[in-house]
């Protein structure tokens, strides 16, 4: 999600995601609830490994705009930093050919040190699963939510990450957002960008005139693509189709801007759309409130190109008017692809919403739905702005999508949706399926185990080529560790200074605190969703977010960015799970935000 939508778009999260038309209750995974002593210990029980997959590297790059606001050393903050050599990468460090339009006073005069790492997607490649791509916000300033897209690869199945660096291509535009991707059947890799341009107000808040944005040779906002070709070893190894930028669609500044941008490829040859290409994303127009999805198709090649992509396509919707978005495409073994698309009746209040099931057969020239997944019906999410009790952190994008790899009794392939709800100002996860194509949906399953209420939230689903399912969410049942604690020392807490407004009740820095820190927990299910035991830990730390938690808004801002969605993928015997931490865990001894691989056996 971009920093500016907090108008629309970050607005639209504040109504959350799917209530179903079940039970008003519903039993924790197997049926009882898990002790905290057993959660905490799950981590060593299941021999879940970690890797702080972007502390092995140091990052360097030239933004377009360079943004020196430092709000440290509280909550760790230390302002954008010049590279100095500490680039050990061997990414192109700029300025760039993308930059030479840009007006005087840009690009920022020298390289600046990547920081911090927030939101992620993680992708196995097809040809090989020990070949693994991740891919993240790549943070130059967190005060100024000035950022690009980075990657980080791992060879050997995710024990190590030595090639990593930020997807290049785009540094003209001052961000590019939402990291997402695919491979191709040949193991090329596809990230589907959105590079956007704004300016500084003297808050640090983003303006968005055409007149004052400081590369007037690019398009204010586009959609676009960039290839890692298969084999590719170094940071720059990227390439765009034809040898030129490679834009789905562009846009002009403010009145209609794309945002929620999704891909999925068809890597099944015995598919009738094998190689198709599906991107999707969401325009919004700000003059009525609006927002439409849209889709866009061309077919990979295997030297990594593909054919032009075919005129962006407006997708079918509930009910034909007001807001629609996040898009999440997947593709069944049959070739048919599916998204849901959540619906916001009301341009204003955000208080209704309902959720639908749209799919294509053939490649996407015809679409087929919607069917309904909600009626709707009036939610509870936690607030967005300050975010989630206690903290500033703020809601991301509650639901998720996936599709089954297995058919069937009935030959059909089983579809899921997950989804957070905070009733009672406390967020929980749930999942339900259908195994009819969207027919009818199972009742819904709670998620989370905890005993003790607290924040379980931001919930992902893949299944996997086996027909496991896994379900994985940030979890707040554990407290923060405890002054004078190695564990308190490490994640930093004494740097938890600031109460900003009063939102937190207790006392800073909050050691001890509870429903505050965060761990990534994951729960496992059968292709039907019967539970393969409790919920799993997969932090080996406990972390704080509100260390280097970016300010989207502006600098002086309350509003703080762990990320609105992170990354899960199944291989045939392991889930990996890329996910946010500030726990020094011996690399990281600003306490920054760094992307952790979670990786645990399939049952």
């Amino acid at each position: 999600m971009k920093g500016r939508r907090f108008g629309l778009a970050a607005t639209i999260a504040l109504a959350a995601l799917v209530l179903l038309p079940l039970p008003t209750t519903a039993s924790s995974p197997s049926g009882t609830t898990q002790p905290d002593s057993a959660y905490s210990q799950s981590y060593l029980r299941n021999h879940v490994s970690n890797v702080d997959a972007t502390a092995q590297r140091t990052s360097c790059y030239t933004p377009e705009v360079a943004y020196f606001t430092n709000l440290g050393p509280a909550e760790g903050f230390s302002g954008m930093s010049a590279c100095n050599g500490a680039s050990n990468t061997g990414e192109d460090l700029g300025p760039y050919p993308n930059q030479q339009g840009s007006s005087a006073g840009y690009p920022a005069s020298t390289p600046m040190l990547v920081k911090n790492h927030a939101e992620s997607d993680i992708r196995i490649d097809p040809t090989n699963p020990n070949h693994l791509i991740g891919s993240s916000k790549w943070f130059v300033s967190s005060e100024g939510y000035n950022h690009v897209l980075g990657f980080y690869e791992s060879f050997d199945g995710g024990a190590s990450w030595p090639v990593q660096g930020h997807i290049p291509g785009y540094e003209g535009f001052t961000d590019d957002t939402d990291p997402v991707g695919a491979f191709d059947p040949w193991g090329n890799f596809y990230a589907l960008i959105l590079p956007y341009s704004f300016n500084y107000d003297s808050t640090g808040g983003h303006m968005y005139q055409k007149s004052k944005l400081p590369n007037p040779t690019l398009a204010p906002e586009v959609v676009s693509v960039s290839v890692r070709p298969h084999g590719a070893t170094k940071a720059g190894d990227w390439s765009t189709s034809n040898g030129k930028t490679d834009y789905v669609a562009q846009f002009g500044a403010q009145g209609r801007e794309p945002d929620k941008q999704w891909i999925a490829i068809d890597t099944n040859p015995n598919s009738p759309n094998y190689r198709t290409i599906y991107a999707m994303f969401v325009l919004f127009s700000f003059d009525g409130l609006m927002s439409k999805p849209y889709v866009s198709t061309a077919t990979a090649n295997q030297d990594g190109t593909h054919t032009p992509w075919s005129p962006i396509q407006v997708l079918p919707t509930g009910s034909g008017s007001a807001s629609d978005t996040y898009l999440l495409p997947h593709v069944d073994g049959d070739g048919t692809v599916w998204t849901t698309v959540t619906n916001f009746p009301s341009t204003h209040q955000r208080s209704t919403y309902n959720v639908n099931l749209i799919w294509s057969k053939d490649a996407g020239r015809t679409w087929q739905g919607p069917l309904a997944v909600t009626p709707a019906q009036a939610v509870a999410l936690a607030p967005f702005s300050p975010g989630y009790v206690n903290t500033t952190f703020r809601s991301g994008i509650s639901n998720s999508f996936g599709v089954g790899a297995v058919r069937g009794a009935n030959g059909v392939f089983p579809l899921y949706v997950t989804w957070e709800d905070a009733a009672g100002g406390i967020a929980s996860s749930y999942v339900t399926y259908s195994a009819d194509g969207g027919q009818t949906w199972s009742g819904r399953l709670l998620v989370n185990d905890n005993a003790s209420p607290a924040d379980e939230f931001q919930p992902s689903v893949a299944a996997g080529p086996s027909g496991t399912v896994a379900v994985t969410f940030y979890d707040r049942r554990l407290p923060c560790p405890s002054a004078g604690t190695s564990e308190a020392a490490r994640a930093g807490i004494a740097l938890d200074t600031v109460n900003q407004n009063g939102y937190y009740g207790g006392g800073k820095p909050p050691y001890g605190a509870a429903n505050y820190c965060i761990n990534t927990s994951i729960q496992l299910y059968s292709a039907a969703l019967a539970p393969l035991g409790h919920n799993i830990r997969l932090s080996g730390h406990t972390w704080d977010p509100e260390l280097n938690s970016a300010h989207w808004i502006n600098a002086a801002s309350l509003g703080g960015f762990i990320g609105d969605y992170f990354g899960i993928e199944l291989s045939a015997t392991k889930a990996y799970v890329t996910s946010v931490s500030t726990f020094d865990d011996g690399g990281n001894p600003g306490n920054r935000q760094q992307q952790v691989v979670a990786a645990v056996a399939i049952p």
